[in-house]
């Protein structure tokens, strides 16, 4: 099993970012892509991979393909994978 975590999508944006804490505790993901036929999910993918070093093929969604609020495996687990989850959660989207 990879690394899993809760990540909030705000799709639309003027631009890319990963970073900061959502209410619940989650990642904010915000991309620039709609969310119409997949494609903001396939920018949060190619997003996450960037932040974490991973490949984009290697970031699944595994919970909420169609909502905001979302649980994303990256597997496998890049190094320092934790580290880097905390570091963003700290940013400022």
């Amino acid at each position: 099993m990879g690394f899993r975590f809760g990540v909030r999508v705000k799709p639309g944006a003027r631009r890319a970012a990963v970073g900061g804490r959502w209410s619940d505790g989650a990642l904010v993901v915000a991309v620039a892509a709609p969310a119409v036929d997949g494609k903001a999910n396939e920018a949060v993918r190619r997003a996450l991979a960037a932040a974490f070093g991973a490949r984009p093929r290697d970031v699944v969604i595994a919970v909420g393909e169609r909502g905001r609020d979302k649980v994303v495996e990256i597997d496998p687990v890049p190094p320092n994978a934790e580290t880097t989850l905390d570091r963003l959660l700290d940013a400022g989207a």
